[in-house]
């Protein structure tokens, strides 16, 4: 039996065709910001999804392959195999870590290829209806700084989804990758005020960086995984647009919420 899913990311329409119960149930529950769709036209997205693929994920990295008119991305836990303009796409999988990842990566390189956002590990959180963005390596703090904010609305504790508006704004979506803050956000979207990388510390501050070094910082925070100069490109620009477009800061921060007193 197959089961069908037509949800909504952001602005984007997806459709899933999925194999298996467990699949359903997990795109279903766990990404809870997705919605059904109520247009008729032809969805941005269409994926197939096959359960019990490959073995649990063993820290290995992605490799691609570029096979004529189909793009592979390979994990010990999953397998997307898509059209080079991400439109069309089979997804194999070993569990719901592997479904959640493989999405990221299929999602991520859609968003680029048309120049439409990015897909920025961080975490993001909403204070006075403007959104502020919190970035740094593994282990930084990302989603103890989305716990420490709530009742605050949490747009995303993992994968902030970063849109951009046809009037140059930038605008933050309630994002369906999530680690473990699984509920959706109250609100759909939020503009975005400014860009945080972490820092722990002693101390709690809030200093101001250059255009130029905040771009070094964002560049490796993006989900996106190198296989095409001109996709790369993309990258690169959309990550300008985004520092150019909001100020940026390095925060030091304690575990605590006290580093709210250095934003708002």
């Amino acid at each position: 039996m197959t089961y069908t899913l037509h949800t909504q990311v952001g602005r984007s329409s997806i459709d899933f065709q999925i194999q298996t119960t467990f699949l359903y149930d997990e795109l279903t529950a766990r990404f809870r910001s997705f919605k059904a769709s109520g247009n008729l036209k032809a969805p941005d997205i269409q994926v197939e999804v096959y359960d019990f693929y490959g073995k649990p994920f063993d820290d290995g990295p992605v490799e691609i392959q570029e096979n004529g008119s189909e793009y592979v991305y390979i994990r010990a836990d999953y397998k997307l195999v898509t059209t080079p303009d991400y439109s069309h796409a089979k997804m194999y999988v070993h569990d719901d870590l592997a479904l959640k990842h493989a999405l990221i990566n299929l999602y991520s390189a859609w968003l680029i290829h048309r120049r439409a956002g990015l897909l920025i590990h961080s975490s993001c959180v909403v204070e006075d209806d403007r959104a502020w963005m919190f970035a740094g390596p593994s282990g930084a703090g990302k989603s103890t700084v989305a716990e420490l904010s709530v009742p605050r609305p949490i747009l995303s504790d993992e994968a902030t989804l970063l849109l951009f508006e046809p009037d140059g704004s930038i605008t933050i979506h309630d994002s369906p990758f999530r680690s473990e803050m699984e509920e959706a956000c109250e609100l759909p979207s939020s503009p975005l005020a400014g860009i945080h990388f972490l820092i722990q510390s002693q101390d709690v501050r809030r200093v101001g960086i250059r255009k130029g070094d905040a771009l070094i910082s964002l560049l490796d925070k993006v989900f996106y995984w190198e296989h095409n100069k001109l996709e790369t490109a993309k990258m690169i620009a959309l990550c300008k647009q985004a520092v150019e477009g909001v100020p940026a800061y390095e925060l030091y921060f304690q575990k605590n919420d006290t580093f709210w007193r250095v934003i708002s």
